[in-house]
């Protein structure tokens, strides 16, 4: 394992950057949809940063660095997972599949845990549609990075017969 670290460490940071692309593409998405649609900015992020840094929630709207840095850390995070995948073997559309699933899942564990979100299964259909929609663009775009600067060279074969 020794050796595998710093490989692991270096796929993480380069999947961290490729977390920042997908964030960046998802943020373009919902710029243009949100001039669609005319649906407003959340400060569901805010607010949920906000609660985790032990600060004031009223009045999130105020706070749009909170917004923005919640946003670009999640991705980042989240980026460092899909970089290790990729590294690992786990690339492709079915990784892409499971990191929108995660992305969706860490949003809302946050956020429902925190108590600065509503349940998903709350929202209005075509909010959580457009949710998800944002997020798989994100999973789309971060996986693609991901893959291309993580070649799939600490993939195990130990256990794949262990079924």
């Amino acid at each position: 394992m020794t050796r595998r670290g710093p490989a692991l460490a270096r796929a993480a940071l380069r999947g961290a950057a490729a977390g920042l692309v997908g964030t960046a593409a998802m943020t373009v998405g919902e710029l243009l949809e949100q001039r669609i649609t005319h649906r407003p900015d959340s400060h569901i992020p805010a607010r949920t940063l906000r609660i985790l840094a032990g600060r004031p929630t009223d009045n999130a709207s105020q706070y749009p660095l909170w917004n923005h840095a919640m946003h670009w850390l999640t991705g980042a995070t989240l980026g460092a997972l899909r970089g290790v995948w990729s590294a690992t073997g786990i690339r492709g559309a079915s990784a892409t599949a499971a990191h929108t699933v995660v992305r969706l899942a860490f949003d809302q564990t946050l956020e429902n845990a925190t108590g600065a979100g509503a349940a998903p299964s709350l929202w209005p259909a075509g909010e959580k549609s457009v949710d998800y929609l944002h997020k798989g663009v994100f999973a789309v775009v971060t996986g693609i990075a991901s893959d291309r600067m993580n070649p799939p060279s600490l993939v195990s074969t130990a256990g794949a017969r262990s079924h």
